[in-house]
């Protein structure tokens, strides 16, 4: 039987995450400064709407969480608003299960693309680790498989480096502070997965 994921958990932790590393956030920020202080308060209003909807389907979380990000300011905001969108639409009528948690960080990361099930986040990693065919073509899989193996080269585990590869491929991988807020975020859920799959 799946394990379901409980999304209140998950973004408690991952706001726990940006707040002990907000300094190091904004000073990463070479344009404003303050993009650890634009994260802890998305991700605090993301738990705040969860918390409100704890009751409603996963689906309706995540679209009440981006509606309220879509009334905020700052870039970052819009972008995760525009992937709690697809999340939502990604798992209207589905469970948030352990297994079905990689779509949610494709989606969250995507910047509004709904993950594509020949595409899925899923796929590229089973096939960056010699598992299930991912449908990917060749410049995905190089790209990917490129970041992975750049990660790894520098030491990182396989963890960081599936994280790395899977951020530079996404919304926030051209902007430097984004893309480690979004490791941050992206470690902290991978954490979570992990400690509930050896439950």
């Amino acid at each position: 039987m799946s394990k379901q994921l409980d999304l209140l958990s998950i973004f408690k932790a991952v706001t726990s995450t940006l707040q002990e590393n907000k300094s190091e956030l904004n000073a990463a920020d070479d344009f404003n400064g303050n993009h650890g202080d634009n994260m802890v308060e998305i991700f605090n209003l993301v738990t705040g709407a969860v918390s409100k909807k704890k009751s409603a389907s996963a689906a309706d979380q995540l679209a009440y969480a981006s509606t309220l990000l879509g009334g905020q300011k700052s870039g970052s905001a819009q972008v995760y608003a525009k992937g709690f969108s697809a999340a939502a639409e990604t798992f209207q009528g589905q469970d948030l299960t352990v297994e079905s948690a990689l779509p949610l960080l494709q989606a969250m990361f995507g910047g509004g693309e709904k993950p594509q099930a020949e595409k899925s986040l899923q796929g590229m990693l089973g096939g960056l680790l010699g598992g299930e065919d991912g449908k990917l073509d060749a410049n995905d899989l190089l790209t990917a498989g490129m970041s992975f193996l750049s990660a790894k080269n520098q030491g990182k585990n396989t963890q960081e480096a599936l994280i790395e590869a899977v951020i530079s491929n996404s919304a926030f991988g051209s902007s430097p502070h984004r893309a480690k807020s979004s490791s941050l975020v992206a470690g902290t859920v991978f954490d979570l997965i992990d400690s509930m799959s050896r439950k």
